[in-house]
């Protein structure tokens, strides 16, 4: 497939951003790029490290930086953290250079999803500093009241649930293909 537009997965931790990233990317022939894995790489330290040192201002300094030069490459598939589509400067970025999808995962998905991932870092160290308090699920609602009316802005809404990544795949590429923003090689 030819792929003519950068594709932008945004939505909450635990969504499915990078899973269904990677697989995406796969399946369009595409380079994959995860925005935390490479904020991480270009800080040279985790993202956990840059909130506990610098403070959250700074780590999204860092995320608008790192989307604004992974948005100049060719079109590949750009997997973003649950915040980075919160950012003006990020967003307009974002809807200039790429298609956007909302990954949109109902709460208790998400919930069960990022207490997986979080139980498996206490070992390794957290990964998502958001989500480091007593209160997960009370977090979990916070954010989506706070972020689903910025990201129904996306291009394109994928309800997220615990179907077989390949449908949502044939989605993405339906809509894709729909747009122009891909056809067959």
């Amino acid at each position: 497939m030819l792929l003519k537009k950068t594709v932008a997965l945004v939505g909450m931790m635990g969504a499915g951003k990078t899973s269904i990233g990677k697989r995406l990317a796969t399946r369009l022939d595409v380079p994959f790029f995860d925005a935390d894995h490479e904020i991480e790489t270009a800080a040279d330290m985790t993202v956990a490290e840059i909130f506990a040192k610098y403070g959250e201002p700074e780590f999204r300094r860092l995320e608008r930086s790192v989307i604004s030069r992974l948005l100049g490459e060719a079109p590949h598939v750009l997997a973003t953290g649950g915040g980075a589509y919160m950012d003006d400067t990020t967003r307009a970025a974002m809807k200039n250079a790429a298609f956007t999808i909302w990954l949109k995962a109902p709460l208790e998905i998400l919930l069960g999803r990022v207490r997986k991932r979080q139980a498996g870092d206490n070992a390794q160290g957290q990964t998502r500093p958001l989500l480091a308090n007593d209160d997960m699920r009370g977090t979990l609602e916070r954010l989506l009241v706070q972020r689903e009316p910025t990201y129904a802005l996306a291009d394109m809404v994928l309800e997220s649930g615990d179907e077989p990544h390949a449908v949502l795949l044939d989605k993405v590429v339906a809509a894709l293909t729909a747009d122009g923003l891909c056809e067959d090689a």
